[in-house]
């Protein structure tokens, strides 16, 4: 490629960057990337009625925190509005498009009598060749308001040359003549879209196959202007793991939703380059890795489906495989994002920190979200006297005896680490012919008021001495 790569991401604002929204942005971004050139961010924000200024905060908050930088200025499409009404007079200058005043009446008319005939419902272009001067014409108008139509072809076919989909071809009696301009001077989402891209300089177009019909319909209206037509790949959508096309019962939520989740960036930017997209059975990449193998001929044309439990288990991989330090300073910066991560955020100090990071390699084991690392945690800053679960009152209801001497034997080590205070307690089990998970089990409750936790030797040392000792004296007794 010789030219400068220029893709483009444009969405509508009317909601949060839904999951198939984040998976065209990077696609577009590797795609820009991998060819050393640029992705532009295009708010399509002509709907006036359905865009918000919350959509669009949305929009922007959830590239950035995939790590999809756009180049240059955002673009917002309803300010260039003036710019689309310009070249639709100009095509109606040069008799390339013209003049419909069609009232909403006999358009429905023309659908209902599709209908019944079962033909696709279409404007039949009674206004197209009304002939005369424009003042004769708006005399038959009758004061009607006008719209302004492209005059498409009615012969031959379309072609689209798609780098996904292949050659497909759609019939020109089926692409009656699109409205470029409403009757109220504002444009058409078709004409503000093939103005932007050729004014951007838009060399690839790549997002979802539900344009494709889109992608013939613009292609006239490039032809009509006799602008360069962009090269295209429309990806096949994103379906549920039942083949159902994507909805919030399979996972479809807002990019911003995932992070309350407690999905890392990396990994769901790796899962969703795997829709789709792929290189064999690899399954991990890194973002370099992405943006040196990425290009359009391995993406499929079949739709991707996707897996919330496999996005799980790829993040726990990437959790686990994230330095600790790196991995607490995500966790804390996930904080406000995280139900219950209020509760961490009112006590974080530095001391509580460095117990965090120290008790990261047992919590990452354990862990396949941000949310579970949460609370695998809560047993470091949990207040005393800690809730117990369901499993650890069991646990202690059947080994709280242990507790006393237990205490009487820690309260002896001097040198508070994981491999003191566990000879300690393997020298109680020892003399007591007690299983070691007998012993350790109470321990583990009394400690975390859980029955489930990093391991009980670690959880002493990261507590310390004093605390692990109040706590074990708090449980002592029922």
């Amino acid at each position: 490629m010789t030219e400068t790569v220029v893709t483009r991401f444009a969405p509508s604002p009317t909601g949060f960057l839904h999951i198939g929204g984040a998976r065209t942005a990077l696609f577009n971004w590797l795609f820009a990337r991998h060819h050393g050139g640029k992705m532009l961010l295009r708010i399509e924000d002509t709907d006036r009625e359905r865009s918000t200024n919350e959509a669009i905060a949305a929009i922007i908050d959830g590239l950035d925190w995939l790590g999809l930088q756009w180049d240059g200025e955002t673009i917002y499409q309803f300010a260039r509005a003036s710019r689309h009404a310009e070249v639709a007079h100009e095509l109606l200058a040069k008799g390339l498009a013209y003049k419909c005043y069609a009232s909403a009446e006999e358009l429905t008319e023309m659908r209902e009598l599709a209908r019944k005939e079962g033909r696709p419902p279409r404007y039949d272009g009674r206004w197209r060749d009304l002939g005369g001067t424009q003042a004769e014409q708006d005399a038959i108008a009758e004061g009607r308001k006008a719209v302004i139509r492209l005059k498409a072809p009615k012969e031959g076919e379309t072609l689209i040359d798609d780098k996904v989909q292949g050659r497909v071809t759609f019939p020109n009696k089926d692409l009656d003549d699109l409205v470029l301009l409403r009757s109220d001077g504002t444009p058409t989402y078709m004409l503000a879209v093939v103005v932007d891209d050729h004014d951007m300089a838009v060399t690839h177009i790549i997002r979802g196959d539900d344009h494709l019909t889109n992608a013939a319909r613009q292609k006239q209206i490039y032809e009509a202007l006799g602008w360069n037509v962009p090269i295209m790949a429309h990806i096949p959508l994103i379906h549920g793991q039942d083949g159902a096309k994507l909805s919030k019962r399979h996972g479809a939520l807002g990019v911003e939703q995932y992070r309350a989740l407690g999905f890392l960036p990396d990994a769901l930017r790796n899962y969703l380059v795997r829709l789709g997209w792929s290189q064999g059975d690899r399954e991990f990449f890194s973002t370099e890795d992405m943006v040196g193998a990425f290009d359009l001929a391995q993406v499929g044309r079949s739709a991707a489906r996707f897996d919330l439990v496999k996005l799980e288990n790829m993040n726990g991989h990437y959790m686990r495989a994230t330095p600790d330090a790196q991995l607490t300073q995500a966790l804390i910066d996930t904080l406000p994002y995280l139900a219950g991560g209020e509760a961490l955020q009112a006590r974080l100090d530095a001391d509580l920190r460095a117990k965090l990071e120290k008790a990261m390699p047992g919590l990452k084991e354990r862990a396949k979200t941000l949310v579970e690392l949460l609370e695998g945690a809560r047993f470091l800053y949990a207040q005393r006297p800690l809730d117990m679960d369901a499993k650890a009152q069991e646990i202690l209801a059947k080994g709280r005896e242990h507790l006393p001497a237990l205490i009487a034997r820690l309260e002896k080590v001097e040198n508070w680490t994981a491999e003191a205070t566990e000879a300690a307690v393997r020298i109680y089990a020892e003399e007591t012919a007690a299983k070691l998970g007998q012993v350790a089990q109470p321990l583990r409750a009394a400690l975390t008021g859980r029955g489930v936790s990093p391991g009980i030797f670690d959880v002493l040392e990261v507590l310390g001495r004093d605390e692990s000792l109040s706590r074990l004296r708090d449980q002592s007794v029922a």
